[in-house]
């Protein structure tokens, strides 16, 4: 979704109406917790770094998937076949959804070699060659499930690690009641260091995470011989044979069994930190067999031992290494957390470049990498949802029932969109896309509803918590478009403008002024101020335009566009993908090569700033009206958005009710 509206008053960037065709190239990433990686550091080295932070959080869920899934199968069917179909599912599901859906399909569809939700809903918009409303309202609500997995998944990741300590040698039962502070202590330290950044850490996240695989496959290896008739659940037969047995109660097992694949999504999403041959690689070659093992080794141990069942992860973990896999485990939780918090940053940064979310404050945390960003009012946002959870729920098992119904929703919203781009972009037959895309929707939309059954015990959450984020965005958007509609309406032509000032010279004052606006056609209010109050116009004139392209990122030299009107007003065009931080100055620079001369010491920058006053007569509904006014008082301000320097700006506001 593009929008051309502007956030706060004329000072807004605007996306572009005209979608850019992508193109398939890598560039820095959502997800990836140390910012860009650069891709000529090998695809060994890019193979580990996927490891870090692509699967940490696929790479957690052994510790609680198969105990939540095995303790709903033995309340119905029970005995051999409740063990062994549950790993069946759980390694078709990996099978299924990870490898079928996202490795070999979802990610051919990368927009200029970027995956996720936005970027897809970009894609689609570009393959049906205008604005539409469902692939819009589809992208929305994949952006705001993504928050509720971004808060669930360090809770319920760290909250399993520490949980360990319940059966720890020598303090079995002691620490019980301090799991959740200690589980808290370490997610308040995790986001308090977020400001300051975590390249000089990141370098050593995927060695940590290749160590947790090859101790997650050790362990399930040397365990698979406590029974090694669990290898029978390699067979789908098995994992169908429960779902038939346990009737409605096998529909409710899915929920539990979705578990092993959550952070699925997460492959789509990195796809441009680290590209898709690591990452495929990392998954089928590591990735995918330790997770194999480690499941079989938990089912194998419980078909011995059916006690395990209570807790198989840590059931598994020999007395002599306990500790040792304890600090490795919340070490593992800790960078699978780390990726999702990096990652709600990052499409912070794509909502507000695409015009769903007002300007809010992105600092950069490195001055020379530029996917290392900071967001306080999100890191905020998620650490109080984050701590809330903990202090709700108590334990991890609770957490399992909010858990799923945001991924979930977040696998059908890509299922459903990759519609328009296999269809319109990709050209293939109907028959062709259905039969793709129906078992993959079938599927999602079978674990959706499962997980949806848990909305009693908490999966209300992330669904209430979607919910106001959609408002909040709609309402952003909606506000948006009526309150550039109505400036549109009020407001003069430029070229008419030019006309009567031809007509009747204004006093001139030496220098550049640079008016910003998001509808380069009309007379920006700053202007119009500044000849009213002032009574003066400039040697030279600049109306500037920032937009959005629906591409990642912009070539340099595609950056700015010059368009003359006379020899007193030029438009200028600036264009930024949505993975890039506006900075007005330094694209003002490479004017120079069209003719620009601009020296910021004599240049003025005039905004307009629009203070609101809510109208039940006309727009939204008052209430609406009053929380997209709140939304806009918020926004940050746009002098630091664009980067201009304080002392150069000027701004003239006038009222406007919406």
């Amino acid at each position: 979704m593009a929008g051309d509206t502007p956030h706060d008053a004329d000072a807004l960037p605007a996306a572009s109406n005209t979608p850019d065709k992508p193109t398939h190239a890598t560039g820095p990433e959502s997800h990836a917790p140390g910012g860009q990686i650069a891709k000529h550091g090998g695809f060994w080295a890019l193979t580990l770094g996927a490891i870090g932070v692509v699967f940490g959080d696929i790479g957690t869920s052994p510790l609680y998937a198969l105990r939540e899934a095995i303790a709903h199968a033995q309340s119905g069917v029970g005995g051999e076949l409740a063990v062994i179909g549950v790993v069946s599912l759980a390694f078709w599901a990996l099978m299924v959804v990870v490898t079928f859906k996202y490795v070999f399909f979802l990610m051919r569809a990368d927009n200029k070699g970027e995956g996720g939700t936005l970027s897809l809903m970009a894609l689609a918009q570009f393959a049906v060659g205008r604005r539409s409303a469902w692939i819009f309202i589809l992208g929305v609500c994949g952006a705001a499930l993504f928050y509720g997995d971004g808060i669930i998944t360090p809770a319920i990741s760290v909250l399993s690690a520490v949980e360990g300590l319940q059966d720890a040698p020598g303090l079995a039962g002691r620490l019980d009641s301090f799991i959740v502070p200690i589980s808290a202590g370490i997610l308040i330290a995790l986001f308090m260091v977020q400001s300051r950044g975590t390249a000089s850490l990141a370098k050593y996240f995927g060695p940590i995470t290749a160590v947790w695989f090859l101790c997650l496959g050790a362990l399930g290896l040397y365990h698979i011989f406590d029974d090694v008739s669990v290898l029978r659940a390699l067979s789908p037969h098995y994992g169908v044979m429960l779902l038939i047995n346990d009737g409605f109660l096998g529909f409710i097992i899915l929920g539990s069994v979705f578990l092993a694949v959550t952070g699925a999504e997460a492959l789509y999403a990195d796809m441009g930190h680290f590209g898709k041959a690591p990452i495929r690689m990392g998954w089928l070659a590591f990735v995918l067999p330790c997770l194999t093992l480690n499941y079989l080794g938990q089912g194998a141990l419980i078909l011995d031992n059916p006690g395990a069942a209570e807790n198989p992860f840590w059931n598994m973990v020999p007395q002599f290494a306990y500790w040792p896999m304890l600090i490795l485990a919340t070490a593992a939780t800790v960078i699978a957390s780390q990726a999702v918090i990096t990652g709600a940053f990052s499409v912070t940064q794509q909502a507000v470049q695409l015009g769903l979310l007002p300007r809010i404050d992105i600092r950069n945390t490195s001055e020379t990498q530029a996917g290392q960003i900071f967001v306080p009012a999100v890191n905020s946002f998620l650490m109080v949802g984050v701590l809330v959870l903990l202090v709700v729920f108590q334990s991890s098992h609770n957490l399992t029932a909010a858990y799923g119904v945001a991924v979930t929703g977040t696998m059908l919203v890509n299922t459903l969109m990759a519609y328009s781009v296999i269809r319109k972009g990709w050209k293939w037959p109907m028959w062709a896309v259905a039969g793709t895309l129906v078992p993959f929707a079938f599927i999602d939309s079978v674990f959706l509803t499962s997980n949806l059954l848990k909305i009693p015990d908490g999966a209300w959450m992330p669904l209430v918590l979607g919910a106001c984020l959609v408002l909040i965005m709609w309402t952003w958007v909606r506000g948006t478009q009526i309150l550039t509609a109505k400036t549109r309406k009020d407001s003069l032509p430029l070229s008419d403008l030019i006309e009567m000032l031809q007509a009747r010279p204004p006093h001139r004052a030496p220098g550049t002024a640079i008016f910003l606006t998001s509808d380069p056609d009309v007379a920006p209010v700053a202007l119009m101020h500044n000849l009213k109050h002032n009574k003066v116009l400039h040697e030279k004139n600049v109306i500037l335009t920032v937009r959005t392209s629906e591409r990642p990122r912009v070539k340099e030299a595609d950056r700015v566009r010059m368009e003359p009107i006379n020899d007193d007003f030029k438009k200028l065009t600036i264009t930024y993908g949505f993975m890039e931080t506006p900075n007005v100055p330094r694209a003002l620079g490479l004017c120079r090569k069209q003719g620009l001369k601009f020296d910021i010491m004599s240049t003025s920058f005039f905004l307009g700033r629009r203070s609101l006053i809510p109208s039940a007569r006309q727009g939204m509904p008052l209430w609406q009206d009053r929380l997209f006014i709140f939304l806009m008082r918020n926004a940050a301000n746009p002098t630091d958005f664009f980067h201009i320097p304080p002392g150069r700006v000027v701004e003239l506001g006038a009222q406007v009710a919406v």
